[in-house]
Formats: structure tokens, C-alpha cells, sequence
């Protein structure tokens, strides 16, 4: 299993970095080249996600994407450390009424439906330290019989 581990500032500059690096590594790792584009805008969306969550909590931490080559799939996983709500309902971390007017809510709802469209496997997991996605797409054998 090979591994390619990426930090980055959360800053939208180095999103396009990563969704560059991400293609790169899913080529070499032998995803069909007709699906290089929807890694691509996949890893976009869940990186542009990531660097909102950070900027909009104020972290100064990196954001997290590790690029996992198995046997017989690519995987992506981008993580945040942002925390997250545990309810559906408003969370109030100190009893303050929430910040914002839910548009940073379903911007990210938006991120998620978007990679849910482009990704068949995927797997979204978030918790009070953060998040991550976890996206994976099939690989084409070396040499075939």
C-alpha cells in the first residue's frame, strides 16, 4: 500500500495544489483516465470545504490529505479540524446563539451533495475535533491476461 501524505495552509490558493497532486497520484495509481476529472472536482469540493471550516473557526492548523493506493482501489481522504455539530440542531459552544445566518451550513451541505454526485464511494464522518471525507474510486490492472 502506498501512501501520499499532503498538509497545506487552509487557504484557497493551495486547494488547486491539491486537486493537481491528487489527479497526478490517482493516474499513477491506475484510475481510469476517463475519471481523472471527477477526482479532480471531487477533491476540490472537499478541500475548498475543509479550508472554509478552518477559516470560519479561525484554526490555524493545516488541512489533512493523505492519497492511499491498495491493490485494487485509490483513495482520498481529507481531513479538518473543525469541529462539528453532533445534532442536527444549532450547536452553541459557550450558550451564544450561532454566528452566522446558515449560509456557511449550506455551503457545506452544497460541497457534500456535489462529491456524493461525483464519488460512488464515499464516507463523510465528523466528530467535535473534526472531520473527514473519505472518497474512493476503483484501479485498472497493470497488464491484463
Amino acid at each position: 500500500m502506498a501512501t501520499v501524505e499532503l498538509l497545506f495552509s487552509a487557504l484557497p490558493e493551495h486547494v488547486r495544489t491539491a486537486r493537481l497532486v491528487a489527479a497526478a497520484v490517482a493516474r499513477r495509481a491506475g484510475v481510469d483516465e476517463a475519471v481523472l476529472d471527477e477526482v479532480r472536482l471531487a477533491v476540490g469540493e472537499a478541500c475548498t470545504r475543509a479550508v472554509s471550516l478552518h477559516q470560519s473557526n479561525a484554526l490555524s492548523a493545516p488541512v489533512k490529505v493523505v492519497l492511499i493506493e491498495d491493490e485494487k482501489k485509490f483513495s482520498i481522504e481529507v481531513g479538518d479540524e473543525a469541529p462539528h455539530a453532533m445534532s442536527s440542531a444549532p450547536a452553541s459552544h459557550d450558550g451564544e446563539p450561532p454566528a452566522d445566518d446558515g449560509t456557511a451550513e449550506e455551503e457545506d451541505e452544497m460541497g457534500l451533495a456535489v462529491i456524493s454526485g461525483l464519488v460512488d464511494d464515499v464516507e463523510v464522518t465528523a466528530g467535535e475535533v473534526g472531520g473527514l471525507i473519505r472518497m474512493s474510486w476503483p484501479t485498472m490492472p497493470d497488464s491484463l491476461p
